[in-house]
């Protein structure tokens, strides 16, 4: 977890049990400047904390609701891969659905931990 942050978030996958803890620290725009995981996630879950987090750097909330949304459309096989770096490492696991919910972990911790209210100082 990342030392002084303020905001922190977890999701927990129903299917596997895997879980993620993200802190983050915002920039004066509301997007994320630095974060940190926490992954108790099978191999899937790990990698995909992996490609969100080399890529999470100066995005906020909106665009990360909208990833989550385009990412578990993909994974449902209602629309195409979306455009997010390094998300191609994930296509084999694609065809796993038990897995899809370890895959989403990291955008939904983003999430819970975008949307909490900072702790006192």
């Amino acid at each position: 977890m990342l030392a002084g942050a303020k905001r922190i978030g977890e999701a927990r996958s129903p299917t596997c049990g895997s879980t993620i803890q993200m802190s983050v620290k915002l920039d004066a725009l509301g997007a994320i400047a630095a974060l940190g995981l926490r992954a108790h996630a099978c191999a899937v879950g790990q990698a995909s904390a992996a490609v969100f987090a080399r890529h999470a750097i100066g995005r906020n909330q909106a665009e990360l609701e909208v990833a989550g949304r385009e990412i578990a459309a993909w994974l449902a096989g209602t629309a195409p891969r979306p455009d997010w770096p390094g998300l191609e490492a994930l296509d084999p696991a694609r065809d796993y659905p038990a897995r899809h919910g370890a895959m989403l972990l990291p955008w939904k911790a983003a999430l819970a931990a975008l949307s909490s209210t900072d702790a006192a100082s």
